[in-house]
């Protein structure tokens, strides 16, 4: 398994986690999970999680969470891809030496 890439199998009310991806984006941190149904049906979930520092100096989190069904999945990834897509040939340098992080 790739190192970038963790694999558990701790269910919660949400379904069995089976693999998760962590991408780290400056103050934005996105979880990407593979989750098991019950019967054995695979579904994503993509977590947005952002850092926020409160007034009095301490830190919290806002999290934004969407789940994408698998008679879903080939249709969002030919509209993801389409719309990077469009954004490489518009704006190449987004993807340039990472310079889209901040």
């Amino acid at each position: 398994m790739n190192p970038d890439y963790h694999s558990r199998h701790d269910g919660d009310e949400y379904g069995e986690q089976i693999c998760s991806k962590v991408i780290r984006a400056g103050k934005r941190t996105y979880f990407i999970d593979v989750k098991a149904t019950r019967a054995d049906d695979y579904f994503l979930t993509i977590t947005e999680s952002r850092k926020k520092v409160n007034q009095d100096g301490s830190a919290s989190f806002s999290r934004h969470q969407i789940y994408l069904y698998k008679e879903d999945f080939a249709k969002v990834m030919e509209g993801i891809s389409e719309m990077v897509d469009f954004v490489k040939e518009h704006k190449p340098e987004y993807f340039e030496n990472n310079n889209h992080q901040e």
